[in-house]
């Protein structure tokens, strides 16, 4: 995807001066955030940033491996990983570095509930009494927030409904997962309990306090689980991926990506500032903007070491 217009000369401080790239994201805008922040980081090296391309994460896999793409900040190492190895995996694409390391996905339930009813695994909820708590439409079975189609999570929540055999005493809910959410926080703040899938980072982090006003459910091992199967764990880390011929062309490209690095906590801030309302293209652009000017010295340091590296490998 990467292509040097004619005559065009690298600077060492313009290393990818000529270079067009192509960023691939995903279509949940609320991920958007890190993107700008990489995007930027890249203008300022001088490539030719075009206008993301915005997919499903198995899609963004394989445009990755094919080179229709070049760039995503949204690999999430365990959640993804099954994606990732169909799609070409280590011989098509190259993992930068950790641009998240402190991401959560899994199961919460409110501490009301949890602590009345001494609530701490998902497998608790096998317990038909205790499904029946967060029965929300009558049905006798547990409704549960779930996913996406084409989000990763969804297929977790379907192998661990059928894994601890939860089918009988829960119903996943599925549609606009951040609409389901908003009916979520109001069952909430209505004093009913609630059941629902989430992540770190995540607006809902800033609403839903973990340990104060939620509690997530341990995962116990399956016994079903395959071997080397990652996706049970709740804790995870968000990659940068390049396509591999790219990033072996695009050395500062490639230590930019190796190096940027945001925190869940910076994400989730930002996340809630788009549920706030502030949830423009503009508004989040303003976000990352920000985030780089009181991060400036770090920011300045992925710069001056991706221009580093590309000045060794042109020696």
């Amino acid at each position: 995807m990467a292509s040097l217009h004619a005559g065009a000369s690298p600077s060492i401080d313009k290393p990818g001066d000529g270079v067009k790239i192509t960023p691939i994201f995903s279509s949940i805008a609320e991920e958007r955030f890190r993107g700008e922040i990489a995007m930027e980081g890249l203008r300022q090296l001088g490539y030719n940033v075009q206008e993301p391309e915005e997919t499903e994460y198995s899609v963004m896999m394989v445009a990755l491996a094919n080179g229709d793409a070049d760039f995503s900040v949204h690999l999430w190492d365990r959640l993804h990983d099954s994606f990732y190895q169909q799609a070409g995996g280590d011989r098509d694409m190259v993992k930068g570095g950790v641009v998240m390391p402190d991401v959560k996905q899994g199961y919460q339930i409110d501490k009301k509930t949890a602590d009345a009813y001494h609530i701490k695994s998902l497998t608790d909820l096998k317990r038909p009494e205790i499904a029946k708590l967060f029965d929300s439409d009558g049905d006798g079975k547990a409704d549960l927030t779930g996913c996406n189609p084409g989000w990763g999570c969804e297929l977790i929540i379907d192998r661990h409904m059928k894994s601890y055999a939860l089918g009988n005493t829960v119903h996943v809910n599925q549609g606009s997962y951040f609409a389901l959410m908003a009916d979520t926080v109001t069952r909430y703040n209505e004093g009913k309990p609630v059941l629902f899938f989430t992540w770190v980072p995540q607006w809902l982090s800033s609403v839903l306090l973990a340990d104060k006003d939620v509690v997530w459910l341990e995962i116990p091992p399956a016994e079903n689980q395959a071997a080397g199967d990652k996706s049970n764990h709740p804790e995870d880390k968000i990659e940068t991926v390049l396509n591999r011929e790219f990033a072996q062309k695009n050395p500062a490209a490639l230590k930019f990506l190796s190096e940027m690095q945001i925190s869940a906590a910076d994400e989730s801030a930002q996340n809630f500032k788009m549920h706030e309302g502030e949830r423009k293209e503009e508004d989040i652009t303003r976000h990352a903007m920000e985030w780089i000017s009181f991060h400036q010295d770090e920011f300045n340091k992925w710069l001056n070491d991706s221009k580093a590296a590309a000045s060794v490998s042109s020696l």
